[in-house]
């Protein structure tokens, strides 16, 4: 599993033998999480008992604190156990990373949010919406926003919001016409008008209940327009993203464990002794080892650096580039791991073919490969355009 040189700390520790607790448990669930393409609510609810939700809250507000480094950590562990579990957890954590490291709301209402973290709420941003696609490649959103008198009325349908079941709080992105801009509003679940509409119907992370949100005259009061464009202090760089592919690291790691378990117990008769002895296999292991390895350093080292002070103003796209790294090793792991294994990995009893569909849902993650590679590129030409003025 994880090598201890990434581990540095002794909270650290802590929490990831705590998250180990659960092992067993999770594993144990994940094919008929998989299968039945049912939200692994029991582990959330685990989670949250142990006060997983506030990890990412600042100290002094009751939290553990948690750098994004940390949040890594853990979530990579909680992955190789369930991946369903960790993206769905990932979410969250990541928002509540962002939201305090960069004071993103007005101090009233970040104490406010505090104090419901603490008591187990979960979040996420609602931003996508079918006509516009991922929210990263700058769509307007179909969701409107009206003001009447001191609330806000809102209407629409988002996409692909994960953990639905069990989330308290809609960070939901909005048209407002009289500001020409888009907001975020913070909607509690609990409001008339909200509801959810079952369509997550896909082959990857089938359990991450990443349904419809659907807003029928939602009224909101006026200081839930939380996020604004003038809003904004920090940098644009978001390194709390990096929980996306740290669950695909961790489908990779137990990707691996898997093939190199066969390759020490799998004994055919034509062979004296397991398949392990074979150079094709020891190959095979090598390589996956090799891709786990790069990109471990890649996802932690971004890590570090995002949350070194010193150096996070430095970063243009290497959040990015560590996600898309990740990524698509992950896929070649995975790939590796069923060439190792061979037929035996298209049953749908192996955890492989599983292995191989979530993965594939990465790709689908913002920031997407193709948006990442035209960064590096404009990054690389505006670079050499000043350096020549």
């Amino acid at each position: 599993m994880l090598s201890n040189i990434f581990i540095k700390t002794e909270k650290q520790k802590k929490w990831l033998d705590l998250l180990h607790q659960f092992e067993e448990k999770f594993k144990s669930k994940s094919a008929e999480i998989d299968e039945l393409s049912i939200f692994p609510l029991e582990n959330v609810k685990d989670l949250v008992g142990i006060g997983y939700a506030s990890l990412t809250l600042p100290l002094e507000l009751g939290g553990e604190g948690f750098s994004v480094y940390d949040m890594v950590l853990l979530q990579e562990t909680l992955a190789s156990y369930d991946a369903n579990t960790a993206l769905s957890m990932g979410w969250s954590l990541g928002v509540v990373g962002e939201l305090y490291e960069k004071s993103l709301w007005k101090k009233d209402k970040l104490d406010f949010f505090a104090n419901e973290v603490i008591n187990g709420a979960l979040i996420n941003r609602s931003a996508s919406e079918a006509q516009t696609g991922s929210p990263t490649r700058g769509g307007r959103p179909g969701t409107t926003a009206v003001k009447n008198g001191d609330t806000w009325v809102i209407n629409g349908r988002k996409i692909f919001t994960t953990a639905s079941p069990v989330l308290s709080y809609f960070l939901t992105s909005a048209w407002i016409e009289e500001k020409e801009k888009v907001g975020f509003f913070l909607i509690n679940r609990s409001l008339d008008g909200v509801s959810i509409e079952e369509t997550w119907d896909v082959v990857s992370m089938r359990g991450t209940s990443s349904n419809d949100l659907l807003l029928d005259n939602v009224v909101v009061h006026e200081s839930d327009l939380v996020e604004l464009p003038e809003f904004a202090s920090g940098g644009k760089i978001n390194g709390w993203l990096l929980h996306i592919p740290a669950t695909y690291l961790g489908v990779a790691q137990a990707a691996r464990d898997y093939a190199v378990n066969f390759a020490n117990t799998h004994s055919p008769n034509s062979l004296n002794g397991p398949i392990a002895q074979l150079p094709n296999v020891q190959q095979l292991i090598g390589e996956i080892d090799l891709e786990l390895t790069k990109a471990r350093f890649v996802i932690y080292g971004a890590a570090s650096s995002y949350d070194n002070e010193a150096t996070r103003h430095l970063l243009t796209n290497e959040v990015s580039v560590a996600k898309h790294i990740v990524t698509n090793s992950a896929i070649t792991i995975v790939d590796k791991a069923m060439r190792l294994v061979g037929a035996k990995s298209l049953q749908r009893t192996n955890p492989l073919q599983r292995y191989y569909r979530d993965v594939r849902a990465g790709l689908h993650n913002p920031p997407m490969d193709d948006m990442t590679i035209k960064k590096l590129a404009l990054t690389a030409l505006e670079e050499e355009k000043n350096k020549n003025n």
